[in-house]
């Protein structure tokens, strides 16, 4: 009895102490809420508040307000991010298998050469050129192909997944005359669906959030994806609020309440897509991270 009852003692401390964790987890995105339905000259005055003052939904106004531009562009970003993370991660996959195969000739010398892609890069305006010369420019591959190669850490951490795995696996599928590309599609693929749902969870990420490609090589505004979009708008918006209000107009540009209200706009990926691939994350991480 005595036992039970410091097993109850303890256990409530572990659930009070989580709920307590849990709420300081949820108090950020409490207050981003909350600023971004906020008025403007109210959080001059006071500042961020829990409960606001006043309400206003001036922010979402503003960024709603040309709803054919900010439609188009979450669809740009959407086709960018799908079609991006699935063949970005098809291509990390197909790599990490030939380099995690001992058969493979010179894969020390190809291991180093993807490792120094993580130490140095060719620089800004080698980049340019190439894009250029590939003809990605004011296109949706503008927007996907330089993403796709190459982020030799995803490599690795595939890689390291399937060295960890039994070579035996691949010496019976040999003996029983797989190949290959049956070898990696059927039995290595559906073994690392936990880090490949990783690292599909980190290209979806970058992709989504990904604003620099449209700035080099997009023009055309009809392919501006929704980070550079919302970019480019609330820049506007903190340029009208350093204009000093004249005697004529009280109007405040929301700048604070609009950086808010942009935050809770771009929270697709991670409300939508981090719950179906929670459960592997974590194991995809640690299994990945160290050679068995």
């Amino acid at each position: 009895m005595q036992t039970l009852r410091r097993f109850d003692t303890a256990g409530m401390m572990i659930y009070i102490i989580l709920t307590i964790y849990a709420l300081l987890c949820i108090l950020p995105m409490y207050l981003t809420v909350m600023v971004s339905i906020s008025d403007e000259s109210s959080i001059i005055r006071h500042g961020y508040q829990l409960i606001p003052e006043q309400f206003s939904l001036e922010a979402y106004r503003t960024l709603f307000n040309n709803k054919t531009v900010l439609l188009k562009s979450y669809l740009v970003t959407i086709t960018v991010t799908v079609v991006g993370s699935l063949v970005a991660v098809m291509i990390t996959a197909m790599a990490a298998y030939t380099l995690a195969n001992p058969n493979v000739k010179y894969r020390g010398g190809l291991n180093l050469y993807f490792f120094i892609t993580l130490l140095f890069n060719g620089g800004l305006v080698p980049w340019y050129i190439m894009c250029k010369k590939l003809g990605l420019v004011d296109n949706l591959f503008a927007l996907i192909v330089p993403m796709l190669l190459f982020n030799a850490f995803n490599m690795f951490l595939v890689r390291n997944f399937m060295e960890a795995l039994p070579h035996a696996l691949r010496e019976s599928a040999y003996m029983d005359g797989a190949n290959d590309v049956r070898i990696a599609f059927q039995i290595y693929l559906p073994l690392c669906v936990p880090v490949l749902a990783t690292i599909l969870l980190f290209y979806a990420l970058a992709y989504w959030n990904d604003w620099f490609n449209a700035i080099m090589l997009v023009d055309d505004k009809g392919l501006y994806p929704l980070q550079y979009v919302l970019f480019k708008i609330r820049s506007n918006i903190e340029m009208l609020s350093m204009i000093p209000a004249g005697a004529s107009s009280q109007y405040t540009a929301p700048a604070e309440s609009t950086k808010m209200a942009t935050v809770i706009i771009t929270l697709g990926p991670i409300v939508f897509l981090y719950p179906f691939l929670q459960r592997y994350f974590v194991k995809g991480l640690v299994v990945g991270s160290v050679k068995g």
